[in-house]
């Protein structure tokens, strides 16, 4: 299964999803991120920090999103509501494939919350979050 996370800039929630999912090392599934609005630059210092505390190695550059992006991917998960209603929007085709990670995981309308420019402790809580979001995204994959 190929699985692109979405968020803004893809310097924060997608690419701690996409690093959490690829730590499994789970051979059935491939994971990408990029951003709706992003441009060529680091993962965010907070975020290199939790992954490093996490134990998790990960190598990011953040990337915008393109076509090639969304005909790659199987299933498509953005971070917020208005992130899915933006790429329905561009990409209607793609609109059988393309929900909110709480949307997919648990049935939840509630977004995910940027931590960029915030402390340390926020990055921590959203990484927790999307930590047991992908744990339930796996257990419903396999």
């Amino acid at each position: 299964m190929k699985i692109l996370f979405v968020c803004t800039g893809n310097t924060c929630r997608s690419p701690m999803a996409e690093a959490i999912l690829s730590a499994r090392n789970l051979p059935e599934i491939e994971a990408r991120s990029a951003g709706i609005f992003a441009e060529t630059a680091p993962l965010s210092k907070n975020a290199q920090t939790v992954l490093v505390q996490q134990q998790i190695s990960f190598a990011h550059a953040s990337k915008p999103l393109d076509t090639q992006d969304m005909q790659w991917a199987e299933l498509i998960l953005t971070m917020t509501y208005s992130h899915k209603m933006t790429l329905l929007q561009a990409f209607p085709e793609a609109a059988t494939k393309l929900f909110t990670l709480k949307e997919f995981t648990d049935g939840s309308a509630e977004d995910i919350s940027d931590p960029y420019g915030g402390p340390l402790e926020l990055y921590e809580q959203t990484f927790q979050e999307l930590k047991l979001l992908v744990d339930k995204l796996i257990e419903k994959m396999t």
